[in-house]
């Protein structure tokens, strides 16, 4: 499955950019060098069951063990201690980033209810864009009836030598991120 988006940016993606932005060399083509997933686990704070749950969920939405995130710093507003258990993440990369990517596009965003299409404005100053998920029920490896609450999670696309939003977003479009029309 991997090797399909794996293929598509070799043979059709990189000509189409190429030609589109005018490279001249083939490394100036701008990739996606890695898929991070990011999952706030506030409740973890009262009950580490929690953060065992999500780092479970996590694991299994992406097919790579997810870590722990700890606080930087302590918040008593928060109840919030430095070095307490806050989130997990995963980074993918590679075939496993294809594999993901490819899942993301083709069979969850799908699955979102009134889902009119991706923010065309969510991308950071370096280029990279983070597409917000309300919860994680939307893939079909999570069993609803199991998952104690729905969360959401953050997953950002690290694209590489791109060198303005337009390059970006040509890139995700071609891959097959379903943006809004304006």
């Amino acid at each position: 499955m991997a090797a399909t988006l794996k293929t598509l940016y070799a043979e059709k993606i990189v000509p189409a950019l190429r030609e589109q932005f005018g490279y001249k060399n083939i490394m100036e083509v701008p990739l996606i060098e890695k898929v991070t997933i990011n999952m706030g686990v506030g409740d973890a704070i009262q009950d580490s069951r929690f953060m065992d749950a999500a780092v479970a969920e996590l694991t299994m939405i992406t097919g790579q063990k997810a870590v722990s995130c700890t606080a930087r710093k302590s918040i008593s507003n928060f109840k919030l201690r430095q070095g307490q258990k806050i989130g997990c993440k995963v980074t993918l990369r590679g075939d496993r980033m294809y594999e993901f990517m490819e899942r993301l596009f083709t069979t969850a965003i799908p699955r979102i209810p009134d889902f009119r299409g991706t923010s065309v404005k969510a991308f950071d100053k370096q280029f990279n864009y983070t597409l917000g998920l309300k919860e994680q029920g939307i893939f079909p490896e999570i069993n609803m009836d199991e998952v104690g609450k729905p969360r959401g999670m953050n997953v950002t696309f690290t694209i590489k030598n791109a060198r303005s939003a337009d390059e970006s977003r040509e890139l995700l479009r071609l891959f097959g991120m379903p943006f809004r029309k304006n």
